[in-house]
């Protein structure tokens, strides 16, 4: 695992500030950062993978500065970014391309620990037995569970998950966040997942991060994340049963028991 360091980030956009000032420290953690649409959740991340240069501030991986593109972060994104024309398995390897030449890539020759790792990635999130079905006849919610596969290939100590869950059903959502936080524990790696359903974050997240138009609002743990936290952040919303979700049944962070969906 690694330890993730922000410090008095902030990224504009010429007369738009999406985030301001944020500050925070993660390490062998599974935090969520929750915000509402806009609040600066994805330009936060794309500063973190080195996708976007922040306009102030700095982002250290273990006490190294985070510039360009970074191996050891690993990016699972809401639109799956999947080459439908292929397999799971194939699509899983893709997580090696930083150790592979576009021309063994092209004619699968890989290494054979490569492949192996791509199987076992599949196994992680309940996928094996599909490891040859091509992508685009899976389900939503199994073309995430690729997605998080092809990251885990890609051997990083830091995750990042922007909304992964966003345009899946709530069980096919609940599904993918066991097998994704299931996976974080099983590789040893730091995880920070934006989303924006508060009961399912509430449920699987060890730690909350919020933003609020750019500014960071609190950054509590687990038993710290009540109602009056989340008004504050969203304005009026359900938040019934809030403080039961760490004390619901523990299956359903058992994802093996949903693999089909």
């Amino acid at each position: 695992m690694s330890t993730l360091t922000i410090e008095n980030l902030t990224k504009e956009y010429g007369d738009v500030t999406a985030v301001s000032d944020v500050s925070f420290e993660i390490e062998d953690e599974f935090v969520v950062l929750l915000g509402e649409s806009g609040a600066g959740k994805s330009t936060l991340l794309r500063c973190i993978n080195g996708l976007t240069d922040p306009t102030d501030g700095d982002v250290y991986l273990d006490g190294k500065p985070v510039s360009g593109s970074q191996p050891s972060i690993g990016m699972i994104f809401q639109q799956h970014n999947l080459v439908e024309g292929v397999s799971a398995y194939l699509n899983s390897l893709t997580g090696s391309l930083e150790r592979t030449s576009f021309v063994d890539s092209l004619f699968q020759w890989n290494d054979r620990a490569d492949k192996r790792k791509a199987l076992e990635a599949l196994q992680t999130v309940g996928l094996l037995d599909e490891a040859h079905q091509r992508v685009s006849q899976m389900s939503g919610g199994q073309q995430q569970r690729v997605g998080i596969a092809r990251a885990l290939v890609q051997d990083p100590s830091l995750v990042l998950a922007d909304e992964p869950v966003a345009s899946l059903d709530p069980s096919s959502a609940e599904s993918v966040m066991g097998y994704l936080k299931k996976a974080a524990r099983a590789h040893q790696v730091t995880a920070l997942v934006s989303l924006h359903q508060v009961n399912i974050a509430a449920h699987f997240g060890e730690r909350f991060i919020g933003l609020r138009d750019g500014w960071l609002l609190f950054d509590v743990e687990q038993d710290e994340l009540t109602p009056d936290l989340i008004d504050d952040l969203y304005g009026d919303v359900e938040t019934v049963g809030l403080t039961e979700q760490h004390a619901a049944d523990p299956a359903s962070e058992r994802p093996e028991a949903r693999v089909g969906r």
